[in-house]
């Protein structure tokens, strides 16, 4: 299910993003402290200026709980960003969505002259 929802939201396809949610689902993007209806949700997703892809990096399931991890970019990868989400289950469609989006880049430059840390990959 996770692969095709992402997917959907990746090539903005409006009717494929809509059948993953119940008609009362709602979505909180914590960063910017929205909070949208599916409705709402898809509109900003397929408003988005650009193209997008991405790989899914993690999937994770707790209980009714499942959790993504997700870099999304251009397909020239100019830009690049992590999404975490936590979307909660309810007979087999979501019920809602937390949301944690990150711009990715290097570390600031306070740390880089510390000289800690290793890059990921």
């Amino acid at each position: 299910m996770m692969q095709q929802f992402w997917r959907a939201v990746l090539d903005q396809d409006r009717e494929a993003i809509r059948q993953f949610f119940r008609d009362d689902a709602f979505v909180n993007w914590h960063c910017t402290n929205e909070r949208f209806t599916v409705e709402e949700f898809i509109q900003a997703n397929c408003a988005y200026p650009g193209q997008w892809d991405g790989e899914i990096e993690r999937i994770e399931t707790t209980g009714d709980i499942i959790i993504t991890v997700v870099r999304v970019y251009p397909p020239d990868q100019s830009q690049s960003f992590h999404v975490v989400s936590f979307l909660r289950i309810r007979n087999g469609l979501i019920a809602s969505v937390d949301e944690y989006w990150a711009d990715d880049g290097p570390p600031p430059q306070w740390r880089q002259e510390m000289h800690i840390g290793s890059p990921i990959r």
